[in-house]
């Protein structure tokens, strides 16, 4: 099952769990369903990472090279964030975010042309994404978190959250290489 979120492009996938007393079961990526989402890719990397609650990775993009991300959780619970940084359209600067879980097992896909980022609401949280290009350091920007322009509404319950380095540095969106 999908969804098309308020920006066409971003895909939320609530996909179809068969579960009984032993566990459950689900395909977590299956290409003829996908493509059939709109969702016809190839997919060059997987990428798995562990976050502490509180840890804000993001608004992550690549100007060259750029990746659009199959994004979810497989522990804990994150806030996914995904922001057109595309000029020519008519969402550029919006955002659109929602709750990934191990529980609910949503699944978001995220354009190239979109920057991306998580919040963790769990105690840690486990995050796998397939992307269609490969990591590209060079090419690598960050857009500040709480840029007043997006204006993100982050569910940070009033604490300020983890950043790395590069994440405190991320450029306001004005001052920010995007696509056009």
């Amino acid at each position: 099952m999908r969804f098309r979120t308020i920006m066409p492009d971003v895909i939320l996938i609530e996909p179809r769990v068969f579960a009984d007393e032993r566990g459950f079961f689900l395909e977590s990526y299956q290409k003829q369903r996908f493509t059939e989402t709109g969702i016809s890719f190839d997919f060059v990397q997987d990428n798995h990472s562990k976050s502490e609650q509180g840890v804000l990775r993001g608004l992550h993009y690549q100007i060259q090279q750029p990746q659009g991300k199959l994004v979810r959780v497989i522990a804990g619970e994150i806030f996914d964030v995904a922001v057109d940084i595309r000029k020519s359209s008519p969402f550029f600067g919006k955002w659109v975010g929602d709750y990934l879980s191990a529980e609910n097992k949503k699944i978001l896909w995220v354009p190239a042309g979109f920057a991306h980022g998580f919040l963790v609401t769990s105690p840690t949280a486990e995050v796998l994404y397939k992307a269609t290009d490969y990591y590209a350091p060079q090419w690598e920007r960050s857009i500040a978190w709480n840029d007043p322009t997006i204006n993100i509404d982050w569910p940070t319950k009033g604490i300020s959250p983890i950043l790395s380095p590069k994440d405190k540095t991320g450029k306001l969106l004005e001052e920010a290489e995007v696509f056009e």
